[in-house]
This record gives structure tokens, sequence and C-alpha cells, in this order.
């Protein structure tokens, strides 16, 4: 097989980059910073905490979006240099130089390729995440927990924030449930594809026979609520209870009851908080995650009307996506994409950027052709 010439790699890449950069509409996200960068100079603007922290994330993410495309753009422009001197030279430690950075830009071109494919109506949302143990016993509880970590890892790896809602711990190890926010713009279209179920096949470490065990755990994501959305919601279809937050083993972590948990009674949909000292602000969070869970409830229902009346088949994202075996051998492997990876250890820190990617792929595919 002959090797592809870099003169047509760089010509691939520059076309592939300049759609890129017409998707984004580099002169209109200028305009954002701007506009951003005036708010933020706004010394009223620290008055509202919470508009303040959203305005500043959202510059950042912006500045660091554009960054990332005047960078690539000067490196695709300097391997093109590179291998210019390296022929004029008849240099070979150039050509090799030259050789690497131009695998290294168009893996960081398809990267940011993925950014485009990204144009839901809620892609662009913070994202909000919600693990809880399935079937599996003290293992699923443990399997919860080392998800939850692999998430914040994986949001820390990218300079993400995280704020953690709520957390139930199990009695012997692991949490029943957890809830956190992934507060990044396109942390939902990002993470959307994460929802599912995730199984993991081990030697159990709490079996005194030291038996294999597969466990699972049902990873939920849905978009932050905006004060553009509207959900209504009925006083009268609210249960509301108040308990004192606990800790790993029951272990009360406050002297008050002023963690929140809320039942929508009507869909049956439970949400807490217990972050906040205060009940107040735990149930003004407790309430935010139950808007962006009715939400989306109401989004799904929406599509799945307009799949039926067009006579279309729906896609379930929620069933088992992928598996994360250590034992007899070690692999992760994604269900949909084929993708895997064979160092469980890494995923298991965060390194998921590969399964991400290539899931925003295979639902744009599937969203752009549907089954009939």
């Amino acid at each position: 097989m002959a090797a592809i010439d870099p003169q047509d790699q760089l010509k691939e890449l520059d076309a592939t980059l300049s759609g890129i950069e017409q998707v984004l509409d580099l002169p209109a996200m200028e305009r954002d910073i701007a506009g951003l960068r005036e708010q933020s100079a706004d010394p009223e603007l620290w008055n509202d905490q919470e508009r303040a922290q959203t305005v500043t994330r959202k510059l950042s993410h912006l500045e660091a979006e554009m960054n990332r495309v005047t960078g690539l753009r000067q490196r695709l422009n300097d391997v093109e240099t590179l291998y210019e001197m390296a022929s004029e030279m008849d240099d070979a430690d150039t050509k090799t130089e030259a050789d690497t950075e131009l695998v290294a830009v168009h893996k960081a071109i398809q990267q940011l390729e993925v950014r485009t494919l990204m144009s839901g109506e809620y892609d662009a949302r913070e994202a909000l995440v919600t693990i809880n143990a399935q079937a599996g016993g003290v293992d699923a509880a443990d399997w919860a927990q080392q998800l939850q970590r692999m998430y914040i890892r994986w949001a820390e790896r990218h300079n993400y924030p995280t704020e953690v809602y709520e957390t139930s711990y199990a009695e012997e190890a692991g949490i029943k449930s957890t809830t956190f926010v992934v507060k990044a713009p396109y942390a939902y279209g990002t993470l959307r594809g994460e929802h599912g179920t995730h199984r993991l096949v081990r030697i159990s470490p709490f079996d005194n026979q030291g038996r294999r065990q597969t466990s699972f755990a049902g990873l939920d994501v849905v978009p932050v609520v905006e004060q553009s959305d509207h959900v209504d919601i009925d006083e009268s279809d609210l249960r509301i209870d108040v308990y004192r937050s606990s800790g790993p083993g029951g272990q009360g972590v406050n002297t008050t009851d002023s963690a929140v948990r809320i039942t929508h009674l009507p869909t049956g949909i439970v949400v807490s908080c217990q972050n906040e000292r205060s009940q107040l602000q735990n149930k003004a969070t407790a309430m935010n995650v139950l808007q962006a869970k009715l939400l989306e409830r109401k989004r799904q229902e929406e599509a799945e009307k307009m799949a039926s009346l067009r006579g279309e088949g729906t896609s379930s994202w929620g069933t088992q996506i992928r598996n994360y075996v250590l034992h007899p051998y070690q692999i992760v492997k994604d269900l949909r994409t084929g993708v895997e990876a064979g160092n469980p250890t890494a995923v298991l820190d965060g390194d998921i950027d590969d399964f991400i990617e290539a899931e925003i792929r295979w639902m744009r595919q599937q969203e752009s052709e549907p089954t009939s």
C-alpha cells in the first residue's frame, strides 16, 4: 500500500479545518467574547454570584475554543513550512519532525471536528449526571462509586468544574446513587452518549471465595435548565422530605435536617440535594434538578411522538452501552461504536475521550439516518 503524500494530507487537513472554522463562525465567536469581556468588567456583575460564574465560565470556554482553532491553524502552517525546509535542505531529521507533527495535528483536528457535530437543541448546556447502582449488590454499589470518580476525573482533565449535589452511600461499600453537575459549555452534548447501563466484570473484592462477579450501574445525563426553559410543576404534585445528611457507612455529616428529597408524584421522579448547609438552598437546587429531569422527559416524549407520526423507530441509547472487563482478561469495549481500550486502569482514571468522540459521531449518524 502506497504511503499517502504529506502534501495531500496537508490539503485535506486544510479543507477540514476551514470547514470547522466556518461552522464555528469565528467572527461571531469573537463578538461573543467581546460581549462577555464587557460583562465581566462590570463591577455590578458580582452582586449576582451565580450569573457572574456563568459569564466567566462561558468566557473562559470561548477564549479556549478560539485559541484552540487559531493554534491549530498556526500548527498546520508550521508543518507545511517544516516540509518545505526538509525538502530544500534534504534534511531527514526535519522530515521526521514534520511527519510526527503532522500526525499530532491530524488527531487534534479530528478531535475539534467532533465539536462541530454537537448541534442539538440542548447540546451547548451544562450536564447533570446521575449514577445509580443496579444489579450486583455491594459490587454494584462499589462500581457506581468508581464510575462517579471516572467522570469527575475526566472533567478534571479538561478543567471542567463539577459540583456534587447528592450522594447516597451504601451500607457496606460504595454508593447507591449520586447526582453531580459538570459546569462547562457543551458538557451535555459531550456526555449525552454516556447515558445507559455500564457493566463491570471482575473478581469481587467482597467475595471471600474470590469468585468473578458481574455488576451494573446506570448513568442518566440531562441538560441543566436555564431561565428560558418553562416546566410546569404543581406544588400539590410534590412530596418534600427533609432529613439529615449522611456520609459513608451512615455516618452523619450534619447536625440539622438540611438535606432535601423531592418526589414528583405523577412521574415517580425522585431528586435529592444535601451539599448545602441551608435547607432552603438544598430545596432550590433539588427543584432545579427536578426541572431538568422533567424537561428531558418532555423532550423525549415529544421526540417519540414525532417519530411515531413519521412511522420511524426510536433509538434506545438507555440500554447496556459499555463493558469493562477486568478478569479473565482486561478490556473496555463500547457495544455501539466498537471502540475498545486495553488499559481499564487508565479508562477508570478518566481517559474516556476516545469513547466519547466515537459515540458523538455514532449518535450524529443515527440521527441523520432514522430507521423506518
